[in-house]
């Protein structure tokens, strides 16, 4: 049996970055790049007015400018003014050859062609952007580790990349076990409930940006268990396993995972709920053991499957940990360490009711997980505490 830091040890130790896959850029939304992105062209390729107004040669300011013809953003026909004239420009448009400055068209008048400038502020080059000026060619536009949030994808198009290389999310599969499982929306018999892991799974899946590829169901029976396994080692990067991971009778996950060439890297963690959580890798594949109970299967996701996701996608997919102090006083058992299911408020937290591992009415309402010392027993009000919040 590990601690949970020798477990997240463990984790971190055994599981590597998915291989870089090359996708369009819209599709690569949300991933992290795997190679630098360097720009092609100089951005813009051209002097660019900033404003709607008149471009004109800076040295004829005192000079009386007459206004001819117009650049509009878009056009392709190079064009050059003549000292001692001015020519109406907008925004994003060319500064033709034989003007250095553009003066925004709030600060003119003009009368009988002619132009009349009132900006006691402008300079030479004002209001134009310089070639080159967002980028150069040749210059690194995003490095390798960054996360291609929206504003990262819409600046690689805006310099012409149309694909990048990426570390991809990883495939993932779920298997379910347990005889006792019945589908939601269906009639119960004796001995049965509704299955709701994959349902909370999926669900926390999401909301880290991430799908399950497939869910496959298992008897408690050890050869339909090893086939399953199987299948979903051959199709996944992931497989999440719910049940069967104790030494009861018909907990047949670690001999089916040792069958199918899994490495047990640990088996049962001192604390509460999640003990028998078990994890094992196959070559670049890793396998989590998740206990049955719904409270337990959550907590061991948010605790430990999310450090493997970030290790492999290389995305900060853990739960975010901060300090507080107690509302209210608290007992736990000693020797391992809980996560409570409770409530933080932004000044304080509070421990929710109904903590037992098969009880998941106080999850819902949980905004955070309470992570109480293994080895304390008794903690009053006010005590500092360290708490992981959960994803809305």
């Amino acid at each position: 049996m590990v601690s949970v830091a020798e477990a997240k040890h463990i984790i971190s130790t055994n599981v590597t970055a998915l291989n870089p896959v090359t996708l369009l850029l819209l599709q690569a939304r949300g991933k992290v790049l795997a190679a630098d992105v360097f720009a092609t062209v100089d951005i813009p390729a051209f002097p660019q007015s900033s404003m709607d107004g008149y471009a004109f040669a800076f040295d004829d300011l005192q000079k009386e400018l007459i206004i001819e013809g117009e650049m509009a953003a878009g056009s392709s026909s190079a064009v050059e003014v003549a000292a001692g004239k001015a020519i109406r420009i907008f925004t994003g448009a060319p500064v033709p050859a034989g003007t250095d400055t553009v003066v925004m068209q709030e600060k003119v008048k003009t009368a009988n062609g002619r132009l009349i400038i009132e900006d006691e502020q402008l300079q030479r080059n004002s209001n134009v952007r310089p070639i080159g000026s967002e980028i150069k060619a040749g210059e690194l536009a995003l490095p390798k580790g960054s996360l291609l949030t929206a504003a990262a994808i819409g600046f690689l198009a805006g310099i012409g990349i149309t694909e990048v290389s990426v570390i991809p999310d990883p495939v993932i599969s779920i298997i379910l076990t347990g005889n006792e499982l019945q589908e939601p929306g269906k009639t119960l018999s004796y001995g049965q409930v509704y299955e709701s892991n994959s349902f909370g799974l999926t669900a926390a899946l999401e909301s880290l940006h991430l799908r399950v590829h497939k869910i496959y169901k298992a008897e408690d029976d050890l050869q339909e268990l090893i086939a399953v396994l199987q299948q979903a080692l051959n199709e996944s990067d992931l497989v999440l396993l719910t049940g069967g991971v104790s030494v009861g009778d018909y907990d047949f996950v670690l001999q089916a995972a040792n069958t199918c060439g899994v490495v047990q890297q640990f088996h049962k963690i001192k604390q509460r709920p999640g003990k028998p959580l078990y994890f094992g890798t196959k070559n670049e594949k890793i396998i989590f053991g998740l206990p049955g109970n719904p409270s337990s299967v959550l907590t061991c996701f948010y605790e430990y499957v999310t450090e493997a996701l970030s290790l492999q996608t290389k995305r900060p997919l853990q739960l975010k940990t901060m300090q507080t102090v107690l509302a209210a006083a608290c007992k736990k058992a000693p020797g391992l360490t809980h996560f409570q299911k409770a409530y933080y408020n932004g000044e304080t937290v509070l421990p929710l009711a109904a903590q037992e591992s098969y009880k998941l009415n106080s999850f819902a309402t949980a905004n955070c997980l309470l992570m109480l010392d293994g080895e304390k027993e008794k903690y009053e009000a006010n005590d500092p505490v360290t708490i992981h919040l959960l994803p809305e």
